[in-house]
């Protein structure tokens, strides 16, 4: 199991707003968390090396890429053996029509978001890349109708709130 990385208020500012806005400048971002930005690079490149800063991402409309249509696809794999699973998992991820997949417990074994240009599109990925693989044994298509990013990921709340916040007494 990964090993928990202590963070202080200042760390999770840094992580909140950086979520927000990756392109954030340190200068930037030190004049809002508070301190010098030598002091606030340094505490980046810290997150960045102990690995709770995976990196930074581009996001895209996908409509605007002529893929208007979103669908998750519950996928069983039978036999769900390892010899199976990783090129499976590798054949997902090539796709150009994959978002993310998720390795699953319960009676689907992976969920893969995929965005596609149509219907017609859909079910050509389905029969073609999917149900035609001698390993799918079931998938279950559910279209995407709107989506909503979260709030910044943060820790679970310790007995530590930052300052100006309430803590939360359970």
């Amino acid at each position: 199991m990964a090993e928990n990385v202590v963070l202080d208020a200042v760390d999770l500012r840094i992580l909140r707003l950086l979520q927000n806005d990756a392109r954030t400048t340190y200068r930037d971002l030190a004049v809002q968390v508070g301190v010098a930005p030598s002091t606030c690079l340094d505490r980046v490149s810290r997150l960045r090396r102990s690995g709770v800063i995976l990196g930074h991402q581009l996001r895209l409309d996908p409509a605007k890429l002529g893929r208007g249509l979103e669908a998750l696809l519950s996928v069983q794999v039978r036999p769900h053996r390892r010899e199976l699973v990783a090129p499976f998992v590798e054949r997902v991820r090539a796709l150009p029509e994959s978002r993310s997949v998720f390795h699953l417990t319960g009676p689907d074994d992976y969920l893969v978001h995929v965005a596609v240009s149509d219907a017609a599109d859909l079910q050509r990925l389905v029969l073609d890349e999917f149900t035609s693989r001698r390993e799918v044994a079931r998938v279950e298509t559910r279209l995407i109708f709107q989506q909503w990013e979260c709030g910044p990921l943060l820790p679970p709340r310790s007995e530590a709130a930052e300052p100006g916040e309430a803590r939360s007494e359970s």
